[in-house]
């Protein structure tokens, strides 16, 4: 999908680093999406490719 695509050359371009895990990007997102850079109908798209590919919200991951 190239809007993941874009994505992960995005976290590539402000963490100077490849994402670790999908959880990394899912993080990536939702501050994404809370500062406002991206819109409700892109962070609903993101959130689903990357929760079909295993990713957990951090609150999920802390039990």
């Amino acid at each position: 999908m190239l809007l993941l695509n874009a994505l992960i050359l995005h976290y590539k371009y402000v963490k100077s680093r490849n994402p670790a895990h999908v959880n990394d990007l899912l993080d990536f997102v939702q501050k994404q999406y809370i500062i406002g850079r991206l819109s409700i109908w892109e962070y609903k798209i993101l959130f689903h490719e990357l929760d079909k590919r295993g990713a957990k919200p951090a609150a999920d991951c802390k039990s």
